[in-house]
């Protein structure tokens, strides 16, 4: 599906005023420009609180000071900007969570309540909050996890996303919020560096690659993880966003790309960058990478609402070293 700038008759009388929460991060840096080309420019609001905002989004529309932990300023932001949908990106990450579960705790936790709280005050449309595949855990079956399946995860950002999935389950039943929901597996992007992930090392081998022509992996080699390349998960958030709510049976959704191992992604660097050398130095995020599934069935969104990735393995490594050579 390609967006463009033309806005449609359609469009204009779908048109959307979208705030996106957490704009300075990994996804949000990118998901702000996207968003901008298919609703129009002033109708997406970009917030940041202590992460500087790329020129690309300070200078093609509004951007403004935003702290979710601040109920009373989220009310003030809704009732300004007469907004009417919500990109939820803010987020302490899995290694990053680690370090500090309590702040993950309270950032990935209370900053949810007050947007779910505030946002059926003020009669917000539709919440877009991705969750993850940190929301499964050990005892989850690792091979084409299912949607429904056990949720026990041991790191505390696992934690606050199964938190967050019941809670949003909750607030549509009981107030009837439309908000909507992904699990993310690993995201790859050519364009934003690594957010404190367990998965970052499938975005920092190809700078490494590139630049040194080694790397020093922080998982094993036969690690496989599931993975997602950006264009396709910002796709996923705009289709999840447009599905027909009719057609949702759940709030919740397994989404992915591909699936592979460390090994894997660097035997198809080489191909590439013949001369390029990895070696393994696991840490204590392959413990985390261990818990968590090693491929995923994404068939409930396929069918629900036509979820179809277009990226695999071989077609993201081959566009990323496209761009990142030419950058870098």
């Amino acid at each position: 599906m390609i967006y463009t700038n033309k806005l449609t008759f359609q469009n204009l009388i779908n048109m959307r005023r979208i705030l996106v929460i957490g704009a300075a991060g990994q996804i949000g840096s990118e998901l702000v420009p996207f968003l901008r080309n298919k609703y129009g420019n002033d109708n997406v609001i970009a917030t940041g609180r202590k992460t500087p905002l790329p020129d690309v989004i300070k200078k093609s529309g509004p951007v403004i000071y935003l702290d979710a932990l601040e109920r009373n300023t989220l009310s003030r932001v809704f009732y300004e900007y007469d907004i009417d949908t919500i990109f939820h990106m803010a987020s302490i990450l899995s290694a990053t969570g680690e370090k500090m579960p309590q702040t993950a705790w309270d950032i990935n936790m209370n900053g949810l309540i007050n947007i779910l709280e505030t946002s059926r005050r003020y009669n917000i449309k539709t919440i877009v909050w991705p969750s993850s595949i940190a929301a499964f855990g050990p005892t989850t079956p690792r091979e084409n996890t299912p949607n429904t399946t056990v949720l026990q995860p041991t790191t505390m950002y696992g934690i606050t996303k199964v938190a967050g999935e019941l809670l949003a389950e909750y607030y549509y039943k009981k107030y009837g919020l439309d908000i909507r929901s992904m699990r993310l597996p690993g995201i790859i992007s050519s364009e934003t560096l690594p957010g404190g992930g367990t998965t970052d090392y499938a975005v920092e081998i190809f700078y490494e690659a590139i630049k040194n022509m080694k790397y020093t992996c922080f998982l094993k080699e036969n690690t496989v993880l599931p993975m997602m390349y950006m264009p396709d998960c910002l796709k996923s958030m705009i289709d999840l966003l447009e599905a027909d709510n009719s057609k949702l049976k759940r709030r919740v959704y397994n989404i992915t790309g591909m699936s592979f191992s460390a090994g894997e992604i660097a035997a198809e660097i080489k191909k590439y960058i013949p001369q390029f050398e990895i070696d393994y130095k696991p840490d204590f995020r392959e413990e985390i990478a261990d818990s968590w599934p090693k491929s995923i069935d994404d068939s409930l969104a396929r069918e629900e609402w036509n979820w179809n990735p277009s990226y695999d393995l071989a077609s993201m490594t081959k566009d990323m070293i496209d761009i990142l050579s030419k950058r870098l």
